[in-house]
């Protein structure tokens, strides 16, 4: 297995950014040992693979007989998350991604010497996963942190069940709504208070969707014939960034805006500004305040077919 440094050398990342993604990276590896590795020549399948974080990783250890096969559904310019990026500027968090596209991101992956190991595919998983494969295809199908982005977990069932027959083995990780730590508390809240404006809103470009809970994921994953023989946590504690910068979206004035112009009834915009006061709170007994804030622990599962 490479270095995070290493890896994070071959991606497209601003220059102020690198520290971040060299952390990012050294996630998506502690993931893969957690659950249990990818063998050389393995030929796998990620879904939601985004601008590339967990690709190259993959790509590092399937080796030169390996391949692997990176799905999203993002357009060739996504590079920028719902909120604008003159408000990520003025909240101080950077913007995952911006200022390069997905295009831009893949492309450069693809000039690196992993590129001839990876296949970039841009279709929602549903159009590009088969129905009813006779044969597994893939030796691992990995969804690295990317549930919360499905629209629904109607949508979620649905590909589990064409990945159960498609792959031998099914790899998830995804935050897992504990925090093993207080400072990580305010994260959650902050998952929660975004999920109740962006299930009222029809039709959502947030990176929070859909929240679902490991114990939902399980549920879904058994009703289409997947069986759970692994699972575990990983604590990020403060090398990731992530809790944070929800932290910082939610506290936003612009977030209370879009509530405003989102949601009508009362009851519901209660809920939503209650969450978020009480992420506020959370945040009070976090040493350091804001900046002391960390990620939530992430939940790590494999899965066979039954």
């Amino acid at each position: 297995m490479s270095s995070a440094d290493d890896l994070a050398s071959l991606l497209l990342v601003p220059e102020n950014g690198s520290n971040s993604q060299v952390a990012q990276i050294a996630h998506r590896q502690e993931l893969i040992v957690k659950w249990g590795g990818i063998p050389p020549g393995a030929k796998v399948l990620e879904l939601g693979c985004g601008q590339g974080d967990c690709t190259i990783v993959i790509a590092d250890l399937v080796g030169e007989n390996g391949s692997v096969d990176a799905v999203d559904p993002a357009p060739p310019d996504y590079g920028k998350p719902w909120r604008s990026l003159k408000w990520a500027q003025l909240s101080n968090i950077r913007i995952l991604g911006s200022p390069f596209t997905v295009e831009q991101a893949q492309r450069h992956i693809s000039s690196s010497r992993f590129g001839s190991r990876i296949t970039w595919i841009r279709a929602h998983p549903l159009e590009f996963l088969p129905e009813g494969s006779a044969e597994p295809k893939y030796d691992i199908g990995i969804l690295a942190h990317c549930l919360w982005y499905f629209s629904s977990p109607s949508i979620i069932t649905s590909t589990l069940q064409r990945l159960s027959s498609l792959c031998k083995r099914i790899y998830i990780a995804e935050w897992s709504l504990y925090s093993s730590t207080p400072a990580a508390h305010p994260h959650v809240l902050s998952a929660l208070t975004q999920a109740s404006l962006e299930c009222r809103k029809p039709e959502s470009v947030s990176n929070v969707r859909t929240v679902i809970s490991p114990a939902a994921i399980k549920v879904l994953a058994e009703q289409v014939g997947l069986k759970l023989i692994k699972e575990g946590h990983v604590s990020p504690g403060g090398y990731l960034l992530d809790g944070k910068w929800e932290v910082a979206a939610v506290s936003n004035a612009e977030f209370i805006k879009e509530v405003e112009e989102n949601v009508v009834n009362e009851r519901e915009k209660a809920v939503i500004f209650a969450l978020r006061d009480a992420m506020l709170r959370s945040i009070e007994a976090v040493e350091g305040g804001r900046k002391g804030v960390q990620s939530m622990d992430v939940w790590c599962s494999v899965f066979i077919n039954l």
